[in-house]
C-alpha cells in the first residue's frame, strides 16, 4: 500500500515538473499564434488548468508534450468559437542589437515577418509555428490539431508560400544588414 501511495507521489510531481518545463514553450506557441501577450497568458494558465484536472486521461506519459500542445489549441479555438474574431499582432514589443538604427531595421522586419504571420488563416499559422518554430514533427502536429498528416503537410505548404509571397514584398532598397537572414527551420 504504502509503494502505491509513493508511485502516485512520484508521478504527480513527474506531471507537475513536465507542467513547468513546457510553460515558457506554451507560451511561445499561443503568442505565436495570437500576437497578444496577455491572450496567450491566459491560454496558457487554462491549458495547464486543463491538464491538470483531466491529468488522468493522459495514458502515456513520452506522448505528454503534444497533450498540451493539443489542449493550447483547443483552448485557442474555444477562445475564437466565443469571440468569433480574429487576433491581431498589433501590440507587439521587439528588442534589439547594438546601435539604434539596426535596432530600428531589425525592428521593422521583425514587424514584417509578424505581420506576415498573423496575416495567415489560423489553421495555417498553427501548422507552420507548431513545425517551424516549436519543431514537432507532422505526426505530432496532426495529433496536437487532430487533423490527418497529409493536412498538415498541405496547410504547411500553403502557409509557406504565403508566407514567402508576403515577406518577398520586401524591397531591396528596404533590406536590412546583411547580418540579418531569414532563416527556414524544418
Amino acid at each position: 500500500m504504502a509503494y502505491k501511495k509513493l508511485l502516485i507521489i512520484s508521478q504527480r510531481r513527474a506531471f507537475r515538473r513536465l507542467l513547468a518545463n513546457n510553460r515558457d514553450r506554451l507560451y511561445r506557441m499561443a503568442f505565436a499564434w495570437t500576437g497578444n501577450p496577455q491572450l496567450a497568458d491566459d491560454l496558457v494558465q487554462q491549458t495547464l488548468l486543463k491538464a491538470l484536472d483531466n491529468q488522468k486521461q493522459l495514458r502515456d506519459f513520452s506522448a505528454a508534450e503534444g497533450w498540451l500542445f493539443r489542449i493550447l489549441a483547443n483552448c485557442l479555438t474555444d477562445y475564437r468559437r466565443a469571440k468569433r474574431e480574429f487576433l491581431s499582432g498589433d501590440n507587439l514589443e521587439l528588442v534589439d542589437k547594438a546601435t539604434p538604427e539596426n535596432r530600428f531595421k531589425e525592428e521593422q522586419l521583425v514587424q514584417k515577418v509578424r505581420n506576415a504571420v498573423q496575416a495567415l488563416p489560423i489553421n495555417h499559422r498553427q501548422v507552420v509555428t507548431l513545425v517551424d518554430l516549436e519543431e514537432f514533427s507532422y505526426a505530432s502536429v496532426a495529433q496536437i490539431l487532430d487533423i490527418p498528416v497529409g493536412t498538415v503537410m498541405s496547410r504547411l505548404c500553403r502557409g509557406r508560400r504565403a508566407l514567402r509571397e508576403r515577406l518577398l514584398e520586401i524591397k531591396p532598397h528596404e533590406s536590412f544588414s546583411p547580418a540579418v537572414k531569414i532563416k527556414r527551420v524544418k
